[in-house]
């Protein structure tokens, strides 16, 4: 069984897509990324230059998961407890490949939807205004309308299929993936801006 109704390829290089009905009792199984992040010893300028561009923000993003590793419930101030630019990039990157996954239903649904209210800024501060002021309407429309939207979220993959019809968010969905603001490249240029921020020694 299908989780969403229709499967968007993320734009954003290496996201798994696993879209297989997993459900567990709390999360959809959306990518492999954050399920075995890879271990670094330190991050230097040296090694932010000689990445290409093609594989930098995945490689900053598993640096960052490497660090916040753990218990699930101190992700989000574990994250906060980096610097911004991090926490930027973190927050940019799960917002895109969850919602490219599998929607804002499912971005919501997952423990990602803890950092919905800092992803507006976030996006703002790559310069993704497009995005950022989606994700603000989406994220005002999942708060009006939260009560319906997991009315029948019972962390069954049944309840969470069924969550979709008829779902307020869907028009965001189809609109995210029409926009043409190249996110990655954002990215990507806001790491090598701020790549002293990105060090660790």
């Amino acid at each position: 069984m299908t989780v969403s109704k229709s499967l968007v390829l993320p734009s954003v290089l290496l996201i798994c897509i696993c879209l297989a009905g997993c459900v567990s009792n709390t999360e959809v199984n959306s990518s492999s990324v954050k399920e075995a992040p890879i271990k670094f010893d330190s991050l230097t300028i040296e090694k932010i230059d000689h990445t290409p561009d093609s594989s930098l923000v995945y490689m900053i993003f598993e640096h960052i998961s490497s660090r916040i590793a753990g218990n699930p419930d101190q992700e989000l101030a574990s994250l906060l407890a980096l610097p911004k630019p991090q926490q930027v990039i973190y927050i940019t990157w799960i917002l895109e490949g969850e919602v490219n996954n599998g929607g804002f239903n499912q971005y919501y649904y997952n423990s990602s939807g803890q950092f919905a209210k800092l992803a507006p800024e976030a996006l703002k501060l790559v310069g993704a205004t497009q995005h950022a002021a989606l994700t603000q309407a989406a994220n005002d429309v999942y708060e009006k309308e939260k009560e319906r939207i997991v009315k029948y979220q019972d962390g069954t993959s049944e309840g969470f299929s069924k969550s979709y019809e008829n779902n307020p968010l869907e028009k965001f969905d189809d609109q995210f993936y029409k926009l043409k603001e190249p996110l990655m490249d954002l990215q990507i240029a806001y790491i090598r801006k701020n790549k002293k921020d990105f060090v660790v020694k």
